[in-house]
């Protein structure tokens, strides 16, 4: 039994799973409509890593001014995740994660850089870094998360993105 709703994702080709690239990412991004909502861009995707970011808006602040915890948490699952499909053909899901929160989030743009620290044929162990970028230019990091993430296959013609 699939939970998953029933998105119309017409430009995912199951075949491009066995060689995935940016363009096919960025499409599997465009399909996810959290991801859409908070205007979240996939900016690499390759060779083990990947990296997401988006813009801090006063709408993902928290009541003290900070990033919310759950959007830096949404970031480093997706870039986990995402990591994990460059290093198999097969679509990710996460397992689990954990992140550290090191210091309040704030600036212009949140960055989520993830890496592949050992994949092997079903499961892949990631770990991402999270960092804001102020005014100037300057990074500041302000989380770590490390990931176990699964690799399910497709069915049916099914294609399952990031997260």
């Amino acid at each position: 039994m699939n939970d998953a709703p029933d998105l119309d994702t017409p430009d995912l080709d199951t075949a491009d799973l066995e060689t995935p690239d940016l363009a096919f990412a960025r499409k599997v991004l465009a399909a996810q409509p959290f991801s859409v909502l908070l205007g979240t861009r996939l900016v690499s995707f390759g060779d083990g890593e990947a990296t997401l970011e988006l813009d801090i808006r006063e709408e993902l602040r928290q009541q003290y001014g900070y990033v919310h915890g759950g959007v830096l948490s949404y970031a480093a699952d997706n870039a986990l995740t995402f990591a994990a499909g460059t290093a198999s053909g097969s679509s990710p899901l996460t397992a689990g994660f954990t992140i550290d929160y090191l210091r309040p989030a704030t600036g212009e743009l949140l960055r989520a850089q993830a890496k592949v620290i050992r994949a092997g044929r079903t499961r892949a162990v990631c770990r991402c870094e999270l960092t804001t970028v102020d005014g100037d230019g300057v990074e500041t990091l302000c989380a770590v998360a490390q990931g176990a993430i699964s690799y399910t296959g497709t069915s049916n013609g099914e294609v399952r993105g990031a997260s």
